[in-house]
Formats: C-alpha cells, sequence, structure tokens
C-alpha cells in the first residue's frame, strides 16, 4: 500500500440619593485602599532580575542588564572568553572593568558608583573565534549572571557526531537514538503539536523531530483504524530521498498503533 503524507503534518429623595452616593464612595475608598496595600505588597515581593539568557550569532549584539553596585558574570555556554575589547576613559573611577577569568573563561563586570553613563559596551572575543558585541544598561540590581548561547556551536558538534561513520551508518544510529528516546550531540529535538493525518485506513502523527547538521530524523505514529488487520511496508512509508527507515511493528490488528524512525537529509523533505 503506497501513503502519500503530509510529514511536517443602577433611590429616591435626596437623603436617599447622598447615602447611595456616600455608601459608594466608601466602597470605592476601600477598594483603592485594598489595591493600593496589595500593590505594595506586589512590589515588595518583587523578584530581583533572573539569570539572564541570550542567544546569539558570530558577530552578533547581546542586548543585556549589568549591576551598578554588584559584579555581573558573563559566560559563553559551550565556549570560552579569549580577549575584551573595550574604549578606557583613562581613570578608575570614572570607567567600567572587565576581568578576565582564565580557568572557565567567563568575564566578571564592575561598574562603580561614580560611573556616569547608563549602558556600558563592549567587544568580547571567544576561543572557537566567535565575536560577540554587548550592549548592557545599568541597573541597581544585585549581582547578574549573563549566559549566552550560539547555535553554531550546536550545529559544530552535531556536524562531529555525523562525522564519525558513514552516512548511512549516521542514519541507523540516529534512528536508534530516536528509538530509546535519547538525545543526540547538537541535534535539535521538536515535539510539534500536528494533528493527525488520515492515509486510507490509518492515522498517521508526527510525533518528535531530531535535526541536525546534516541529518533530519523523525518520530511518526501509526495508527491503524480499520477493522482488519494491516501490513505496513518500509518503503511504502519512506518518502523520496529517505536514508534509513524503521517500523517498531509492520503487522498491526485493527486499532493498534506503532512507531516509525524516517532519517533523511535536512532539506531533502
Amino acid at each position: 500500500m503506497m501513503l502519500s503524507m503530509p510529514l511536517v503534518v443602577g433611590v429616591a429623595g435626596a437623603t436617599a440619593v447622598s447615602s447611595a452616593v456616600l455608601r459608594r464612595h466608601d466602597l470605592v475608598l476601600r477598594w483603592m485602599g485594598h489595591g493600593l496595600i496589595g500593590a505594595a505588597a506586589f512590589l515588595a515581593a518583587r523578584p530581583a532580575l533572573a539569570d539572564q539568557y541570550k542567544m546569539a550569532a558570530d558577530n552578533a549584539r547581546v542586548d543585556c542588564t549589568v549591576s551598578r553596585h554588584e559584579l555581573t558574570r558573563i559566560s559563553l555556554v559551550g565556549d570560552q572568553i579569549a580577549a575584551v575589547s573595550k574604549i578606557s576613559s583613562g581613570g578608575p573611577y570614572n570607567d567600567f572593568s572587565v576581568v578576565n577569568e582564565p580557568i572557565r573563561g567567563d568575564i566578571y563586570v564592575a561598574v562603580p558608583d561614580s560611573y556616569a553613563p547608563k549602558s556600558i559596551s563592549f567587544f568580547a572575543t571567544s576561543k572557537k573565534g566567535f565575536v560577540y558585541k554587548f550592549a548592557c544598561g545599568i541597573e541597581g540590581v544585585e549581582a547578574q549572571q549573563i549566559f549566552v548561547t550560539n547555535p553554531g556551536l550546536a550545529t559544530e558538534k552535531a556536524a562531529e557526531w555525523e562525522g564519525q561513520t558513514s552516512l548511512q551508518d549516521t542514519a541507523l544510529r540516529l534512528i536508534q537514538a530516536m528509538a530509546h528516546e535519547g538525545n543526540v550531540d547538537g541535534y535539535e529535538i521538536r515535539q510539534p503539536a500536528n494533528a493527525t493525518a488520515r492515509v486510507g485506513d490509518l492515522a498517521i502523527r508526527l510525533i518528535a523531530e531530531y535535526r541536525g547538521a546534516a541529518l533530519d530524523g523523525k518520530v511518526l505514529r501509526i495508527e491503524n483504524k480499520s477493522a482488519a488487520p494491516v501490513l505496513l511496508n518500509e518503503a511504502d512509508l519512506a518518502p523520496k530521498d529517505t536514508l534509513a527507515v524503521t517500523i517498531s511493528q509492520l503487522s498491526l490488528a485493527p486499532g493498534q498503533a506503532t512507531a516509525a524512525y524516517l532519517v533523511g537529509q535536512n532539506g531533502a523533505r
């Protein structure tokens, strides 16, 4: 059986009126009082600025916030900062400082109280050759942590994982990883909320997608909606240019479901 499926499937009297107005006025005042108390409690309970997570590609600008009174740590996820370039004002009391911590490759930014500008900016070069422009506003908050992730690093890791074996063997390794719900180095795993597609007697839904540097893997749920048994065929299920396909159970009884795993090259489907 050939399958063609969308994979990436309002009183009367003055006295009464006055009394009503006074009661309403009293209610409004009490409502406002409760509201102000609630607002004060909200402001008092508002948490300090949380850790900042940024995503930036090579040569990108990173907008962030640094503390005026405390240190701000900047860390590159999967990389290290090797050098920082900034303009010096010529004096330690009217300039911010950046210190590089050599073991982890993080930097620590300190802004003195005497520093007049409301923001700072500088360039950072990573050990893997990426350059980032940091443009950070200064606020009177507690010590900050800024974590920067470069999506290019994930692609690099995925390419390294894929390059360990031949293309066909890598496709089989990806199927094994998907079948065991495992993570693959550098791969982006998506769980799309796709509607179920009906193809003949079968209900088919995309439940997960693994996207790497060169390969794209998909996990499908296939259910037999007919009143009779159905025999699946791997060749019929696989679109053109599929490198590998595996179906957990080829024979499905009425109402029974199985999983299928397909691997193709990025952009092939």
